[in-house]
């Protein structure tokens, strides 16, 4: 490691070639659930895992056998306070020939170690270079699955997210289609779409809270994130808390069952309404989400009550 980028290094008696076959081959190295292509010039893919981390990538260069380089388009980490330390961050594999063998150079430009992420990025980043490309690499299998001991050291590094975690008997399209009928859960006075990627849509409850979300991850039977772009609880000091949020919905289909891991990141202990937010959570997701999943008719607040408020 340089006192700039983290680097790290590896030779194998491989050819260049081969090098950079693995190298592009990501889902047998990093992750199978990286989403779209990953050796193509100009191609972007995304990696995610559960509520940890998640980030989009763009393949800025690519020279066959010689050089390949990812540009850091967007990321969101659950586990530190900048969630977005490695936007704009390049992330460089150097294949050089040196007589019978290969080295492979790994350097993510950007992460420093002024990062919150330093460490654990770096323990991260270590195995998958270090042990499963170069595996992948020299025996045609690596091991993409992810590192739980680097995953636990983040959730420990979290400021405990509310989360909460439901399983039904029912498909994960089922359940993602009920979690977007977010009027038949969560109010009926929802304003906007719901359903689409990019929308925003718009809840308030009388004259106690309102709140605009944006659709920015919506993966069929997956996953649904939604990032709070304005708030505003009239019953805190900073009305605002929630600003900058994400609510995010994990669905994982396990045999016959669907679990949904509900996360609203940026909800924690330190801000002054976790415990009513996370007690409105609760009845949502717990009661009125499960019901509509499980029998077609959730319990959202009606447009009536905020109209008798009003009127009163």
């Amino acid at each position: 490691m340089n006192a700039t980028n983290y680097t790290t290094s590896f030779t194998v008696d491989n050819t260049p070639e081969e090098v950079f076959a693995g190298i592009n081959n990501v889902r047998g190295w990093w992750s199978r659930a990286i989403e779209g292509s990953t050796d193509k010039l100009g191609a972007e893919f995304n990696y995610h895992y559960q509520d940890v981390h998640r980030s989009t990538f763009k393949i800025t260069e690519m020279v066959p056998g010689k050089r390949v380089v990812w540009h850091v388009l967007d990321n969101a980490f659950n586990f530190i306070k900048d969630q977005s330390e490695w936007v704009g961050t390049d992330i460089v594999f150097d294949i050089t020939k040196n007589g019978e063998q290969t080295e492979v150079r790994f350097t993510h430009v950007g992460l420093v170690l002024a990062y919150e992420c330093f460490e654990v990025c770096r323990d991260a980043w270590g195995v998958y270079i270090n042990g499963s490309l170069r595996d992948l690499i020299t025996s045609g299998k690596g091991n993409p699955n992810p590192i739980e001991e680097v995953v636990e050291k983040a959730r420990q590094m979290s400021d405990t997210s509310y989360t909460t975690t439901s399983t039904f008997d029912k498909s994960p399209e089922e359940v993602f289609a009920a979690v977007n009928n977010v009027r038949g859960w969560w109010s009926q006075a929802i304003e906007g779409s719901t359903d689409k990627l990019g929308a925003e849509f718009t809840f308030h409850y009388q004259d106690l809270h309102r709140s605009t979300q944006r659709i920015t991850e919506m993966i069929p039977g997956k996953r649904v994130v939604w990032r709070v772009i304005d708030s505003r609880l009239n019953f805190l000091k900073d009305k605002s808390e929630w600003n900058g949020t994400d609510i995010v919905f994990d669905i994982v289909g396990e045999g016959e069952k669907t679990e949904l891991r509900f996360t609203h990141r940026g909800l924690t202990p330190a801000i002054e309404c976790y415990n009513e937010c996370s007690e409105a959570w609760s009845h949502y997701l717990k009661d009125s989400l499960r019901d509509l999943i499980d029998t077609g008719q959730g319990r959202p607040e009606p447009k009536e009550t905020e109209n008798a408020a009003v009127a009163a």
